[in-house]
């Protein structure tokens, strides 16, 4: 086969056949096919869209260019659940003990912060010693323990994205529905998952800001799922204000274990408990979500669910004793209170500004090398509908930099709109698809 010719192909809008996609990425993946020809791949993707059977291909062949985990040993079903990424996110570390403690295995690989949004691996390294560089025995032996793990992508799981990604990102091609759906199905596919659960948000928080283009990439997905042959469903959820009322890495630990303690946040609470009844569903564990949803409940009013994590947690290396007494997390220095302009109600929250300011204060990277401040973020956060009155607190900015913490100070201060009169608080759930 001739590259460029399979490039004019796509160029002109063809259907690739699997031969063609398996040589081009194939090739690609190993040396044979040049940066500059994949580049031009891309684009004509980006441009000309596949159609679904071609995605699935392309997620199939980008799957089994490295290792795909052999989970034929753990005999549970196997769910795992992949959000989009947001601010204040912290539903995984939530969802996998208390799916765990249902008779569900949740091989769960998981990412970094990626520009303003929080990465989960990020907040589970705030408590020292945890381990997120797991092999993949390691992996599994865990997984087979407890019945959850979160660990990071090692090198040898699916290579031909971590090289593609790489080109996207300088070649304006990353918003590319298709390679948006192969780049994260791929992944996620080679975890040797029975289903999947996806949170695809929508909003100024999210990389998808209209509820009908994430429409469009949760459709993408789910039909690349169930053309590989597992059981996909996703949620559509909203990311125009943060989820929580915290963010940050240690602090966002901290509202975990509260939440397990049975302290919730109402709002990331009805996130973790839609997503987390779609997982046993899935894995045919409740006849439908009344059922799932006191499954779940149980694990919570039981302490099994804070008492699986801990365990995850503990077989992953890291001091329990943190999780324990919290207040030995990391801490910053610097803790200032954003009082209310005005009274009123709060009518807006705006999730890229409060991203935007965790990332100012250290709590993410600007660049692929740098260290996280894992105690910097926000915390106390006022949510839309709340009544406040003027000079009320709004969120506390926990900072170790006083002029990056003037810096993030300008920017939550952009991040509140009010309102006169009561503010009705919009679903969570926009969608269920699948």
């Amino acid at each position: 086969m001739i590259p460029q010719w399979i490039i004019e192909r796509k160029r002109d809008g063809h259907a690739l056949s699997e031969e063609e996609i398996r040589f081009f990425i194939n090739g690609f993946t190993l040396g044979d096919i040049p940066d500059y020809q994949m580049a031009a791949m891309a684009m004509a993707i980006y441009l000309k869209g596949m159609n679904p059977a071609e995605i699935a291909i392309l997620t199939d062949v980008m799957m089994r260019s490295g290792d795909v985990i052999d989970t034929s040993a753990i005999t549970k079903p196997k769910v795992d659940k992949h959000s989009t990424g947001g601010i204040g996110d912290k539903v995984s570390l939530i969802l996998a003990p208390m799916v765990a403690c249902c008779g569900i295995a949740v091989p769960m690989v998981s990412g970094r912060g990626l520009g303003i949004t929080g990465g989960t691996l990020d907040k589970l390294e705030a408590v020292e010693g945890y381990r997120c560089d797991l092999s993949t025995e390691e992996f599994l032996r865990v997984v087979d323990a407890c019945g959850c793990c979160i660990t990071g992508q090692t090198g040898k799981l699916a290579p031909a994205d971590k090289k593609l990604y790489a080109l996207r990102d300088v070649t304006a091609t990353v918003p590319s529905i298709a390679l948006i759906t192969a780049s994260i199905m791929c992944k996620k596919m080679a975890e040797g998952i029975d289903s999947l659960v996806l949170d695809v948000k929508w909003g100024a928080g999210a990389f998808m800001k209209t509820v009908a283009d994430a429409r469009i990439l949760a459709n993408s997905m789910v039909s690349v799922g169930r053309e590989m042959g597992k059981g996909v469903s996703a949620l559509i959820t909203d990311m125009n204000q943060p989820l929580g009322r915290c963010a940050g890495n240690a602090l966002e630990i901290r509202e975990t274990l509260q939440c397990l303690c049975g302290e919730p946040c109402a709002d990331l609470m009805e996130v973790t408990m839609a997503l987390a009844e779609r997982m046993l569903l899935l894995a045919k564990k409740a006849p439908d979500a009344s059922a799932a949803r006191s499954m779940l409940q149980a694990t919570l009013d039981s302490g099994q669910a804070l008492a699986k994590f801990k365990e995850m947690m503990a077989l992953q290396g890291a001091d329990v004793a943190m999780l324990d007494e919290p207040d030995r997390l990391p801490t910053a220095v610097l803790q200032n209170d954003f009082n209310a302009l005005r009274g009123g109600y709060i009518s807006g929250v705006s999730a890229d500004h409060i991203g935007r300011a965790c990332l100012t204060m250290g709590a993410g990277r600007k660049r692929t090398d740098d260290t996280i401040d894992f105690a910097v973020g926000i915390s106390d956060l006022a949510k839309i509908g709340d009544a406040v009155e003027p000079g009320q607190r709004l969120l506390t900015l926990h900072a170790n930099d006083a002029f990056k913490l003037e810096d993030a100070e300008r920017l939550v201060a952009q991040a509140f709109t009010y309102a006169d009169e009561p503010v009705a608080r919009t679903p969570l759930v926009a969608e269920q698809i699948g």
